[in-house]
């Protein structure tokens, strides 16, 4: 009992939309018991829409709304004293509903006649199923929660039917009524059945894959149908055995019916005769009559038991006739009725040739279903297997994502280790390499002017000596003749373009050194490029 309201606390917590008084535990029960006729009433209207077919009693979530109903009609019962001991039912409350509607009188009647319930609790059990099938539950629930004078007889007043959680109950199970179910309530067992709520199916489970749920909603479909043909070739298996029995029973009344009519027929034989027996008695009679009549003075005392005779005979005679009548008519009529029966049985033998290719019909689909079912479970087998073969590998990379953590951590254990040994090294060496930094900055800076220095040394000494080469090819082209310059075949590399020209060069194109930026010794060059490396050195600042 602890466990259970526990339970209804924990749902109350996520369902109920305004706080409740601790103090009132029944009030909290009742708001329990409404929101688990809502989950339930929900459920069962989604996956019967999603099913598409009629329910059965061992569809799962109508048998968990069956619970519910159960708890909700139990809430705040009185207990009745017998001499059995103390008895808490709902029957009683439910047989008003006989007294308020007299179309429930059928579902009463119904419940009583069916065998093997031997308890209140099973009577409203099977109430229940029938009023669900009937789609009046909602109608009826009404009813009788509006009579709360009649319904206080067996109710205590804070009960869920006795307030307003269960005019909202009642409200609720108007959308049943777009749901059909055949249940069968003949080999159940609603005595001794335990209404445990199994909250489960109202928990939303995120663990699963979307692949898996499709696979397994495959499964429930395939074996949902499977259930259902064998549920319809049970109950045309029954038919047809029915179908048997009545042709059985015509065929016995049809050689009874032929018994009765030959019968008959030596009774109406037997009557004729006695009719043709009495005719001639009676006109033996008349001729005795007319013979009689002349010896009239002599015998009048014979004459009058004669008419006697006479008219007994006549009166035996109509009574005759009219049983002739009425055995000839009894004989038409079962003429008649043979002719109907013998119709009925071609009827019945055409039906029951029917229900049988129905039926073979059935179970090669039967067959077929089993056949899918089958497949479906072999690939369950496979799915899980490549499951568990997944979950292997989890666990695997799981394993080497904890290594890779801990070397991770290792890695970043040496680092602020490296991080903390230069935090400390700077501070016995920081003043050291800044003094060393300063000094080698001068350094650079001296060396760099030393460089300078030389640069402009060597610049100006080769200024000198192109402008003496200059001077000497000048005397050297006065003393030459005009006409004849100093040629050289070969190749020549210009190292300012960085290409090697071949052909037939004068000297004076060939002489020309420069230093480049690229060296620091002078190299040669080509006459355009000595002309342009001029200029630029000329316009550089020295």
């Amino acid at each position: 009992l602890h466990t259970t309201r526990a339970i209804k606390n924990l749902f109350l917590f996520f369902f109920s939309p305004s706080p409740l008084d601790p103090k009132d535990p029944i009030a909290i029960e009742r708001l329990n018991l409404m929101n688990m006729a809502k989950l339930s009433i929900k459920g069962l209207i989604e996956s019967a829409l999603n099913l598409g077919r009629t329910l059965d009693s061992d569809y799962a979530p109508l048998q968990q709304f069956f619970v519910v109903m159960e708890h909700c009609l139990k809430h705040g019962l009185k207990t009745k004293k017998t001499f059995l001991g103390q008895n808490k039912s709902f029957w009683g409350a439910l047989e008003l509903v006989e007294k308020l509607t007299p179309e429930a009188g059928e579902i009463t009647a119904s419940v009583k006649d069916l065998p093997g319930l031997k308890t209140p609790l099973g009577r409203g059990r099977a109430w229940l199923r029938l009023a669900l099938m009937q789609k009046k539950l909602s109608d009826y629930m009404k009813t009788i929660i509006n009579r709360k004078d009649l319904l206080s007889e067996f109710y205590e007043p804070n009960a869920l039917m006795m307030e307003e959680e269960g005019a909202v109950i009642a409200g609720l199970l108007v959308g049943l009524n777009v749901i059909d179910a055949n249940l069968c309530m003949k080999g159940e067992d609603l005595d001794s059945q335990v209404g445990v709520i199994d909250f489960s199916m109202y928990l939303k489970d995120g663990g699963h894959s979307s692949k898996s749920a499709e696979g397994d909603g495959q499964i429930t479909a395939i074996l949902d149908q499977k259930n259902y043909v064998e549920e319809l070739n049970r109950h045309l298996s029954a038919s047809v055995n029915n179908l048997q029995a009545k042709v059985d029973a015509l065929e016995k009344s049809n050689t009874k019916l032929t018994e009765e009519l030959a019968v008959a027929n030596n009774r109406i034989i037997t009557l004729q005769e006695d009719v043709e027996r009495v005719k001639e008695e009676s006109s033996y009679q008349l001729e005795s009559r007319k013979a009689l009549r002349s010896d009239s003075a002599a015998d009048g005392q014979a004459l009058g038991e004669t008419r006697k005779q006479l008219k007994e005979e006549t009166v035996l005679r109509l009574d005759v006739e009219k049983e002739l009548e009425v055995q000839i008519g009894m004989k038409q009529e079962m003429e008649l009725s043979i002719k109907m029966l013998e119709k009925d049985i071609c009827e019945k033998q055409d039906a029951l040739v029917e229900l049988r290719q129905q039926l073979e019909d059935l179970r090669a689909i039967n067959q077929q279903l089993s056949h899918k079912s089958q497949s479906a479970d072999a690939s369950s087998k496979q799915k899980s297997e490549a499951i568990v073969r997944l979950e292997e590998k989890i666990n695997q990379m799981s394993g080497t994502i904890k290594q890779l953590e801990t070397r991770c951590k290792q890695a970043e254990k040496q680092r602020d280790l490296a991080v903390e040994a230069n935090r400390l090294f700077k501070q016995e060496f920081g003043d050291k390499i800044e003094s060393l930094q300063v000094e080698v900055g001068q350094l650079r800076k001296h060396s760099l002017e030393q460089e300078l220095r030389k640069e402009r040394e060597r610049r100006t000494e080769h200024h000198a000596r192109a402008a003496s080469r200059q001077t000497s090819a000048a005397r050297r082209e006065k003393r030459a003749p005009e006409n004849i310059p100093k040629v050289r075949l070969g190749s020549h590399f210009c190292y300012n373009k960085n290409i090697k020209l071949h052909g037939v060069f004068c000297e004076s194109c060939v002489s020309n050194e420069l230093p480049l930026p690229s060296s620091i010794l002078p190299e040669a060059v080509c006459s355009s490029c000595y002309s342009q490396l001029l200029q630029q050195y000329a316009s550089m600042p020295t």
